[in-house]
């Protein structure tokens, strides 16, 4: 199995949005950018990480109103983060071991530079994947 390093295969578009935004903001900027997730910010801090499936789980299945259910409300707040020099065989067994799907890419200085996902893993290592076919991202050489 070839390794590539995660700065090949991460995602370097990151959006940010403060803990205070409501669920219905969070998911028209999602739709509007095409990703599934949102780094959650508290003034210049790192609050956590917000996905699509937290939304449905955290809010939608509980029936929270999502136009005043708040970022705050539902937000992972561990963090987990990979280093970008690493090889994407260290960010699989990393999503394993902590039973995640995306992880916060970081530089050497340990600011947030990407976020890798398991599709994009897998997108990079089988471009026919299904997992990427279902995302509806393109392979890039």
């Amino acid at each position: 199995m070839t390794s590539f390093r995660i700065s090949d295969v991460m995602t370097k578009q990151v959006i940010y949005l403060p803990v205070e935004t409501t669920l219905d903001e969070v998911a028209r900027v999602m739709k509007e950018a095409d990703i599934g997730d949102v780094v959650a910010t508290d003034g210049a801090t790192l609050a956590g990480v917000l996905t699509d499936r937290d939304i449905v789980v955290r809010a939608v299945a509980q029936r929270r109103d999502p136009a005043r259910t708040t970022i705050d409300s539902i937000i992972t707040r561990e963090v987990v983060m990979i280093e970008q020099n690493c090889t994407t065989g260290e960010a699989a067994a990393l999503m394993r071991e902590r039973g995640v799907r995306r992880v916060l890419v970081c530089d050497s200085e340990r600011r947030l530079v990407g976020i890798v996902s398991l599709g994009d893993l897998a997108l990079r290592l089988d471009p026919q994947s299904t997992l990427g076919q279902l995302s509806g991202q393109v392979p890039t050489p």
